[in-house]
């Protein structure tokens, strides 16, 4: 795998929603969106969220996919209006494995887009950049993003403890694999 990652080109699609890198143009939209208190409950995104958040998470996803660590999207209808974000992030190139993250604004939740969204990514992340597995990791309340997984195709493999000091609600969290 080469250290700098490159988005698809064309994007990937499903023929619903399509998967388009963020950009500049993309800061109000993402300030707004993240204000939901569930974004925030079940992910490291920051409450509030400001535009210097928004404007950080830019840069340092740019860092991480220059250096291979990590690559994300933004999935969008056929309006272009942002559905959800979405990543292949901490990749471990000698372990061959990576996970997905992601988080869907509320409007668009309950209606497959993170599902969509997951099997795009995964499936790109699986034949381009040769890893083998890939986790998605969801905190034992989060019944949701259960579903999600596992109508993606990954099956629950095992659980951990994530420390709140990084971000995350305290607790245990299900680890789910594919393929």
């Amino acid at each position: 795998m080469d250290a700098m990652l490159q988005h698809p080109d064309p994007p990937l699609s499903d023929g619903v929603i399509t998967l388009r890198p963020k950009g500049r143009e993309d800061v109000e939209t993402l300030v707004a969106i993240c204000q939901d208190p569930e974004i925030s409950r079940w992910t490291r995104v920051p409450s509030p969220y400001t535009r210097a958040d928004a404007q950080g998470w830019m840069a340092a996803s740019e860092l991480d996919r220059q250096a291979g660590r990590g690559i994300d999207w933004l999935a969008v209808d056929e309006r272009g209006d942002v559905l959800a974000s979405i990543a292949v992030q901490h990749i471990r190139p000698d372990e061959r494995v990576g996970e997905i993250g992601y988080w869907v604004v509320a409007r668009a939740r309950g209606r497959g887009v993170a599902t969509r969204a997951v099997r795009l990514a995964a499936g790109w992340a699986l034949r381009e950049l040769g890893l083998e597995t890939l986790e998605l990791i969801t905190h034992e309340d989060n019944a949701a993003s259960q579903g999600v997984a596992r109508a993606a195709g990954f099956t629950e493999t095992g659980e951990t403890e994530m420390p709140p000091d990084e971000g995350l609600a305290p607790g245990r969290y299900l680890v789910f694999t594919a393929p």
